[in-house]
């Protein structure tokens, strides 16, 4: 399976974006300081829409992402990011809230983990979950991205 590559400029740190033919498999902020060693598309239509729709989500503009998505994940995880992308435009739920909407509300470190395990990052918006009495915990890319992205569909 062909899989295309882009690198992404965002106001809070580079983005590495994977597609396959069926739409995006991964966004993911960038680890590297290089940027020239990511391979990248020449032409792919999810990788340009998702550029297009991530710039305007970056200035405000944009509050639901159209662009397909290319899941992978166990069951459980598959579950989990589906009520994440139930999640409105700038609001915030519990893990707690999330375990409870899946059947198991006991099984807040379950999600977590799922959470931990998104491979697409902002698309699948686990930045919107929190904490107890919404403490801002558990982000893969860091806690500081995740307060810059809920502050800016706070906007």
């Amino acid at each position: 399976m062909l899989i295309n590559t882009l690198y992404l400029d965002s106001p809070i740190g580079g983005l590495v974006a994977q597609s396959t033919s069926f739409g995006i498999k991964s966004l993911q902020f960038l680890t590297t300081k290089n940027k020239e060693q990511i391979p990248t598309a020449s032409d792919c239509p999810f990788l340009n829409q998702l550029q297009l729709e991530l710039g305007k989500y970056m200035i405000g503009k944009l509050r639901n992402f159209s662009v397909s998505l290319d899941i992978a994940g166990t069951e459980f995880q598959k579950k989990v990011w589906q009520e994440l992308l139930e999640i409105p435009y700038g609001k915030t739920v519990s893990y707690k809230q999330i375990a409870q909407k899946i059947g198991n509300e006991n099984a807040s470190r379950a999600v977590g983990n799922a959470n931990h395990q998104n491979k697409i990052m902002i698309l699948i918006p686990c930045h919107r979950v929190v904490g107890k009495n919404n403490h801002l915990v558990g982000y893969a890319a860091g806690i500081d991205k995740k307060k810059w992205l809920l502050e800016r569909e706070q906007v």
